[in-house]
């Protein structure tokens, strides 16, 4: 079946994902829609005037616009007649017909998934918490899904990341559009790492409107909703309703009384909707033997606590290929007297290098003459503290890197 008759459907502002799900019920398949009879179309009920004009129009060209885009920016498609559709997803009210994909989807029905939500504006004890909670989960074989905003999101999949596991995020707006730009960074470890998801076809801005029917598919893909400091009335709490309403379990970090970012989370938690989390294995006891292959019940702790730094990203510095490994080492003490030093020699860095972020072509380029300690790093590459320690941990785990006793990193060879 051709999917641009899913992309066609999927994509008429009038017709909302309820009303998807009417049409695909009644005729079977988007292509039976489409080459339904204008008698055929008036006669499902519900249907209003502009509903039915704009399923007359039966026009393919934005349809066709959209896979042309999606080869081009190597994007998946999913409808929900793939095998690899979530069936988890499928079974919410009103799920979404067709789901765009950036990166390496797991596949979610296999995989103890939890949701991570909260406010935008966190305090440090709000992200601390988060980041210690997923760093503790994603070790122990969960998986982490969040939505890339600002705040308990962000620290949501930056502490699965330090885990040295793939986390999943649902957008608000075509996964080829970074929003927030601040999180650019994060954005693209994730794709490295994960996979980020939408039911919005490439190139949709983040319109507000998006995102509170975002948050159903939060919930829906994973069994259950983590809520971290959401204030009252917040998106978080639209999203455990929506865990709520779809049968699937919530949980709730508990804060402080005075604290309007946790009056929301506080009062799940108050009326026993959400189960109290103190630690991983809060979580991890609900879904041990349910996920036995998946889940091991160790004391995993994260070293330290990371977040992006909010800095715009740095422009990539060129040129990135050529380096010399003699390159003098920066002194934190009074300089010794000077070694002789042999010719510099290049080290062609361009081939290997190629496909890596920004920040990790940076690391790469500083460490390619000798191992360098981290705050080495830091200072020779310019970047804040919090994005080498990300991108180290993602070049150790690709076996681009190797860690050497003292925090000391270089190139492993190939």
């Amino acid at each position: 079946m051709s999917v641009k008759y899913w992309l066609w459907l999927s994509a008429l502002r009038q017709i909302g994902a309820d009303r998807v799900c009417d049409l695909i019920d009644r005729f079977g398949t988007p292509e039976n829609v489409f080459f339904a009879d204008d008698a055929d179309l008036r006669g499902v009920e519900g249907l209003n005037k502009a509903q039915l004009q704009e399923l007359c129009l039966r026009d393919l060209a934005g349809a066709e616009r959209v896979l042309e885009q999606c080869d081009r920016l190597g994007l998946r498609v999913l409808t929900m007649q793939d095998a690899d559709y979530p069936e988890r997803l499928k079974n919410i009210p009103s799920p979404p017909s067709v789901l765009y994909v950036k990166g390496r989807l797991p596949a979610l029905d296999e995989e103890a998934a939890l949701t991570v939500v909260g406010s935008r504006r966190a305090t440090p004890y709000g992200l601390q918490a988060t980041a210690r909670l997923c760093y503790g989960l994603a070790r122990a074989g969960m998986l982490i899904v969040s939505g890339l905003a600002d705040g308990i999101d962000a620290q949501a999949h930056t502490g699965a990341l330090q885990a040295g596991a793939p986390t999943v995020a649902v957008l608000g707006c075509g996964v080829d559009i970074v929003y927030p730009e601040s999180n650019r960074a994060l954005y693209e470890d994730i794709a490295a790492m994960g996979a980020l998801i939408s039911e919005y076809p490439p190139g949709t801005r983040p319109l507000g409107g998006h995102f509170p029917a975002r948050n159903r598919i939060l919930s829906g893909v994973s069994l259950g909703t983590l809520v971290v400091e959401a204030p009252q009335f917040s998106g978080s709490l639209i999203t455990a309703g929506h865990a709520l309403e779809q049968g699937r379990d919530v949980f709730a970090v508990p804060g402080n009384i005075d604290a309007p970012e946790s009056a929301g989370s506080n009062r799940l938690i108050a009326d026993s909707a959400a189960q109290l989390v103190t630690g991983p294995r809060d979580i991890l006891n609900a879904y041990e033997a349910l996920y036995p292959h998946k889940i091991t019940l160790n004391d995993h702790r994260p070293q330290a606590l990371i977040g992006y730094n909010k800095r715009p990203v740095q422009a990539e510095r060129e040129p990135l290929a050529l380096v010399a490994d003699t390159v003098e080492t920066p002194r934190r003490k009074a300089p010794r007297a000077p070694k002789k030093a042999e010719s510099p020699k290049a080290v062609d860095l361009s081939e290997r290098i190629k496909d890596f972020t920004p920040d990790q072509k940076a690391i790469m380029i500083a460490i390619a003459g000798q191992p360098r300690h981290v705050d080495e790093i830091v200072e020779q590459t310019d970047l804040p503290a919090s994005r080498v320690l990300r991108a180290l941990t993602l070049l150790e785990l690709n076996g681009a890197v190797k860690q050497r006793p003292g925090k000391r990193f270089e190139i492993a060879e190939d």
